[in-house]
């Protein structure tokens, strides 16, 4: 379900964003490249003091590359509900009006993001249009019900990854970008400069973000050649090309192993 929101709702008319809490960081030196004279490598300190944590909150949207990004110290609910809601109301002002679609078809496209699910959500009688599906882990805050009422009364459908396929969530991607390019051999003392340090790379990258597509041109690659593989039985085998069954040798040589009388 995931896979074919990244593919197919933007051709809908449906904004993908994906959501997800980065961390914690710890005030510790974190290894990392970097430009040295020769024979005079950075050294980082082998003793740190424990001065706190840091997370990341996030909203990744892969289309455009956009990402929006809050440094705090706790990512509870009483922190993440009220930027969550700030953010997605400020990019559901930015988007296009929603098509005018009557009730039967309009519920259809909201239950559409549902089939095959086992435990699905239960949605409201009145729905209003679709406009965003929101990727977000699997998390007990994340269902809580004020949230989830008011995800449905903005347009929103929350779609969930699974237990343990947090890969699915393109803002993990995102995430360990920002990491790299902001603390990579970094030695940051305080929870402060964490939020300082990944908000101030967060910016960088919107000046010229960089758009993710799902599995893009290697995985169709894979795919061909899959499509061009024989799958052989009782193990995970294959050849390039098909078996050919020769039923007059086959025979010949099953009555070869006859005994003879």
């Amino acid at each position: 379900m995931i896979e074919q929101a990244h593919q197919i709702a933007e051709k809908l008319g449906l904004a993908v964003w994906n959501e997800d809490e980065a961390g914690p960081y710890q005030t510790k030196p974190y290894p990392g490249s970097s430009w040295q004279p020769e024979g005079e490598p950075e050294r980082q300190p082998h003793e740190y003091f424990r001065e706190g944590t840091a997370k990341l909150l996030t909203l990744f949207h892969p289309a455009s590359g956009e990402v929006r990004v809050k440094g705090v110290r706790s990512s509870a609910n009483l922190i993440l509900h009220p930027w969550l809601k700030q953010e997605l109301s400020d990019i559901l002002q930015s988007l296009p009006s929603p098509k005018d679609l009557d009730t039967e078809t309009n519920r259809k496209l909201w239950e559409m993001w549902q089939t095959g699910l086992s435990l699905p959500i239960t949605l409201p009688l009145d729905l209003p249009p679709l406009r965003m599906l929101l990727i977000w882990d699997n998390l007990r805050g994340h269902y809580t019900t004020d949230m989830l009422l008011w995800l449905f009364e903005q347009g929103i459908m929350p779609l969930y990854t699974p237990l343990g396929g947090s890969w699915l969530n393109m803002a993990e991607s995102i995430q360990r970008i920002l990491f790299q390019r902001g603390l990579a051999g970094q030695y940051p003392e305080s929870p402060d400069e964490f939020i300082t340090s990944l908000e101030a790379v967060a910016r960088a990258w919107n000046q010229n973000p960089t758009p993710f597509e799902w599995g893009g041109k290697r995985a169709a690659r894979r795919q061909r050649s899959r499509q061009r593989k024989h799958a052989l039985g009782g193990s995970g085998a294959y050849t390039r090309r098909p078996l050919h069954r020769n039923s007059t040798l086959i025979q010949q040589w099953q009555h070869s192993c006859q005994p003879t009388h």
